[in-house]
């Protein structure tokens, strides 16, 4: 046990999204017990329309004007945080169809609305054209099957083509983007592609170019924005075309872990202000898009679970509580970690309790995996306390395997 905080090392980077009061951590300024009870139950997802609302905000008052910033649900699919995110942002980006029915409940103009991913079936690429959205096409054969869905509906489809780029983004938590790939078309293949959709009745929009996700390093992602304007530069040389749409995808990350800081936006958006300065001279009439997800509401979330038993088995400290990888896999680390790493975590009905110990975090699940944070300082806890796992706003439920060993799903919620 350790009753000097300050010669505790750092377990996780710095949280100052959500205040404290009288020890409880307060989410949408409710004490976390007191939204416990609120909630109905534990486990349960908790999203802060502030820490939304400020992270936007910051967005705009950092990057130039004219930049539209999209939010790509896939980050975050629940139906009442978009529609609260859409009344913020300029444009929405899916990956299914049913994130597309998500999209336009919000009311959002379908102009603003951009469909991604590879293996779009008739029926999904047949809504994206009923709806008057803008599909990113991810292989010719995706553009001769939307040319059939455009004639058996009567409509002109609106089409991008989402170019696999001939580089990657540096230092990037997940590449996609660079060699051989699912996503997109090659670039190389990309003017034949533009030259073939003005040839059907097919209305192009222009580019998505998305290279990666979770980059914390702003020199990665202003090479990556050079090399994106550069290639958009070459590809028009090659197959001249009017671009209304330029999407350069976003990935700006956000901290998880010791010595991560929040990105410096100041460098990106002073080099994207010379790159939209010189647009004019080959992609008149384009808006550029930042796809960002993650970024937008990956602070505003917290995972809450609720210890059942504090048990010590050969002197380790486990503390075993009623959620786990089930809901949260990201945390676990089983969704794309290399190397394991505790996301930031709490107790959160103890905030800035002097008295901690070294203890594991698990869950209800007859897996090792099942694990939300492996040795972690933390403050002395017992059965009935709540875990809190930080930066849970994006890739928590929706990409978690919820129905594994059938235990009860969590709720989310948006306060």
């Amino acid at each position: 046990m350790n009753r000097d905080n300050s010669k505790v090392a750092p377990v996780h980077a710095p949280m100052d999204q959500f205040p404290s009061r009288d020890g409880e951590l307060l989410i949408g300024g409710i004490p976390v017990s007191q939204l416990a009870a609120r909630v109905g139950q534990t486990p349960f997802y908790a999203y802060d329309r502030r820490v939304i609302a400020d992270k936007v905000s910051g967005l705009r008052k950092a990057l130039p004007e004219s930049i539209h910033i999209h939010f790509a649900m896939k980050a975050n699919p629940m139906p009442v945080l978009v529609n609260y995110l859409a009344g913020l942002v300029d444009g929405l980006d899916v990956a299914s169809g049913k994130e597309l029915r998500v999209a336009l409940d919000t009311g959002i103009d379908p102009d603003t609305i951009s469909f991604a991913g590879p293996g779009k079936d008739d029926a999904e690429l047949s809504m994206a054209v009923a709806s008057g959205i803008t599909v990113n096409l991810e292989s010719e054969t995706e553009m001769e099957r939307i040319t059939r869905a455009g004639e058996r509906l009567g409509l002109t489809p609106k089409v991008a083509i989402r170019v696999n780029p001939d580089f990657e983004l540096k230092a990037s938590g997940m590449k996609m983007g660079g060699g051989s790939q699912q996503f997109g078309v090659d670039a190389e293949r990309v003017p034949a592609m533009v030259r073939a959709i003005q040839q059907r009745d097919l209305d192009f929009q222009g580019f998505h170019i998305f290279t990666g996700s979770q980059n914390l390093k702003p020199e990665a992602i202003t090479t990556a924005h050079d090399n994106i304007f550069d290639l958009v530069q070459r590809l028009l040389e090659d197959a001249p075309a009017k671009v209304r749409k330029l999407n350069i995808g976003g990935g700006f990350g956000i901290p998880y872990f010791p010595g991560e800081r929040p990105l410096e936006l100041a460098p990106i958006a002073e080099r994207l202000r010379g790159h939209l300065a010189k647009l004019p001279e080959y992609a008149p009439d384009a808006e550029v898009i930042v796809e960002l997800g993650r970024y937008l509401v990956g602070e505003s979330g917290v995972y809450v679970s609720r210890i059942r038993e504090k048990k010590i088995s050969r002197g380790q400290t486990f503390l075993i509580s009623d959620g786990g990888l089930h809901h949260h896999l990201a945390a676990s680390g089983n969704f794309g970690q290399v190397i394991r790493k505790n996301y930031p975590a709490a107790i959160g009905n103890r905030m800035g309790q002097a008295d901690t110990e070294q203890v594991s975090v698990v869950g209800p699940l007859c897996t090792p995996l099942d694990l939300l944070a492996n040795k972690m300082q933390l403050p002395c806890a017992e059965a009935g306390d709540l875990v809190v796992i930080y930066q849970s706003g994006a890739y928590g439920l929706s990409s978690s395997p919820r129905d594994f060993l059938s235990h009860p799903h969590p709720v989310e919620v948006l306060v």
